[in-house]
């Protein structure tokens, strides 16, 4: 469930350090920074109209480990901040509540270091989730416990007094339960934000490190051997969680230090699946379903991975060549972390939707050869 892709995010982090790093030698300068927040809820889905009452408010504190190009991949990538964070959000309807969530995150700087898109994964804990009695109306929100991912566009101005600046800017903050369980139409928060931040390391903070001359990488083309699998359910609520597996099979080139691309094939084996033709053949014979139809799904997908060291951010897009049952529609994406075991063995874990809506979350093993 996507629930454990923060932590499979905040291993990575420790991992991207100590790849290269001498930790008796490396300097780890911290910032902190706190914002409050001012937003409205998206309507992207018209079945959550009636939780779209207020103007949520709250709170985002962060700590951030600041790079300066010890390690090689800080300097591809202009000193990024690593760290973690947390948001409250009282997102002023009462059938939603209150939120409380927590995030590892990274910081791209630009502008000269003036401005840093942030984008943070990990897990919301919800005030009321959808109980079939006491809070049917919550129909965002199938779980207590929540997928969570925010991007954040900030103007940061550091060390404007003493080590003490300023933020402001805008954050989208969503919150999914990624089909675990049904009811799940999710929320997404657009929210405008701002606050103060304060440099623990100002009066020694280390001089960048400069990248030097850029040198070219690649490999040659690699094939992969991938199975995937993971829990979910329908939009049906009440029908059962049941398991799905995948088997994938893709060619990858890597071209340079930062990006791979790639290209294959998926088969789907979603048990939900099965389960839902015979339902809606049973039950609604109005849409046609004669129960007969093949559960079974094939794909073709190409796909980039963004490298940072032994981890990658994955990204795919694909089409479905042999789509017997009709299930939102034929174009499927896929997101999610990667991390190189070995040369040869990899695990991920994956988030694969219809646009924005998620089927399911996959954890993954494969094998490159």
């Amino acid at each position: 469930m996507k629930r454990f892709l923060p932590v499979f995010l905040i291993l990575s982090f420790f991992n991207l350090t100590a790849q290269e790093t001498d930790f008796t030698k490396e300097k780890k300068p911290v910032s902190l920074d706190a914002s409050f927040f001012y937003g409205s809820i998206l309507e992207h889905n018209p079945d959550i109209n009636h939780l779209i009452t207020g103007h949520p408010t709250g709170f985002l504190l962060s700590y951030n480990r600041k790079t300066y190009g010890f390690n090689e991949w800080e300097r591809r990538y202009n000193y990024p901040d690593w760290g973690f964070s947390m948001a409250y959000q009282n997102l002023h309807n009462e059938y939603l509540g209150e939120n409380i969530s927590f995030y590892g995150h990274f910081n791209f700087y630009f502008l000269n270091r003036n401005a840093y898109f942030r984008i943070g994964q990990g897990f919301a804990v919800a005030g009321s989730p959808y109980d079939a009695e006491t809070n049917y109306q919550n129909n965002a929100y199938g779980t207590k416990l929540l997928s969570s991912t925010y991007i954040a566009l900030q103007y940061n101005k550091q060390n404007l007094y003493r080590g003490f600046g300023l933020n402001a800017g805008f954050t989208i903050i969503h919150y999914s339960n990624a089909n675990l369980r049904a009811p799940n139409n999710s929320t997404n928060t657009f929210a405008f934000n701002v606050g103060a931040n304060y440099n623990l390391n100002y009066k020694e903070m280390p001089d960048f490190i400069p990248e030097g001359e850029r040198t070219k990488y690649t490999e040659p083309i690699h094939y992969n051997l991938v199975l995937r699998g993971g829990v979910n359910e329908s939009d049906i609520v009440g029908q059962g969680r049941f398991p799905f597996f995948v088997v994938s099979a893709f060619a990858d080139k890597r071209i340079n230090h930062k990006s791979t691309l790639l290209a294959g094939t998926d088969v789907f084996l979603a048990y939900f699946f099965k389960e839902l033709i015979k339902l809606q053949a049973a039950s609604f014979p109005e849409l046609g379903v004669s129960g007969d139809e093949d559960w079974k799904r094939v794909g073709l997908f190409i796909g980039h991975e963004l490298r940072f060291n032994k981890i990658a951010f994955v990204s795919h897009l694909g089409y479905y060549i042999y789509y017997p049952y009709e299930f939102e529609n034929r174009f499927y994406n896929r997101l999610g972390l990667k991390r190189y075991l070995t040369d040869a063995i990899f695990a991920s874990v994956t988030v694969k939707a219809h646009g924005a809506k998620a089927e399911g979350v996959e954890f993954s093993v494969g094998y490159r050869f």
